[in-house]
């Protein structure tokens, strides 16, 4: 990355995406998305299936390139970095959570959470000692040495969200992150990402969880309304 155009206008801003869009062959999937997300702000990202949230998701996530426009991700632009870069700044700087939790299942709570640290090349002591806080903090300390398949889809969950925030990320993405939960574990996951104080977007068909977030972006064919 280029130092000298990466620092940008907004670096309060955790995410400035301007005018961002995706092509897949011939299908235009994304047009001239463009949104800021403030730290600690919670934005819930709505439309019908293939309005284009997941893929808006990804480019957040740096898992994808926009075909043209420009995103900014706390302060610096990611359009020059390389596939090496963008790997080290989704270490380090995103946190990411799934419906379908994405536990690696031969590995404890507690490998499973340490992973992305030792992917940073933090030792294994200190990054289980950071693992059992992060842990710790979605309330599942019993159930560190327990195995995925261990766990009730609840508690599945908080461990992949112990594993989001293990790395002290700016950004938390989460896909649909209370699809696969009952009511009352849907509520407890929310409540606990609610309180991370984290920039946080949220792709989610529900309207209901899409209230409770701070702003709401409505995605039609391809388009933010």
């Amino acid at each position: 990355m280029n130092s000298s155009n990466s620092v940008l206008s907004h670096p309060h801003k955790i995410v400035q995406a301007i005018g961002l869009g995706k092509k897949i062959g011939a299908a235009v999937v994304l047009q001239d998305a463009s949104f800021a997300l403030s730290p600690e702000e919670t934005c819930a990202i709505v439309g019908p299936s293939g309005s284009g949230k997941s893929t808006l998701l990804q480019i957040l996530g740096l898992l994808d390139r926009p075909s043209h426009g420009k995103l900014e991700l706390c302060g610096v632009d990611t359009a020059n970095a390389t596939s090496a870069e963008l790997a080290i700044m989704r270490n380090r700087m995103i946190g990411f959570i799934f419906q379908a939790y994405h536990l690696l299942p031969r590995l404890t709570c507690l490998q499973n959470v340490a992973l992305p640290l030792l992917y940073r090349g933090l030792g294994v002591r200190d990054a289980q000692a950071r693992a059992r806080e992060a842990i710790g903090a979605v309330g599942l300390s019993s159930k560190e040495a327990s195995y995925p398949n261990q766990l009730s889809g609840g508690q599945r969950q908080r461990i992949a969200i112990a594993r989001a925030i293990v790395g002290e990320p700016n950004l938390i993405l989460a896909d649909e992150p209370t699809g696969n939960l009952d009511s009352t574990s849907a509520d407890e996951i929310l409540g606990l990402l609610f309180s991370l104080k984290r920039a946080l977007v949220i792709v989610t068909h529900d309207l209901q969880l899409a209230g409770q977030c701070s702003r709401t972006v409505v995605i039609r064919d391809g388009r933010i309304q």
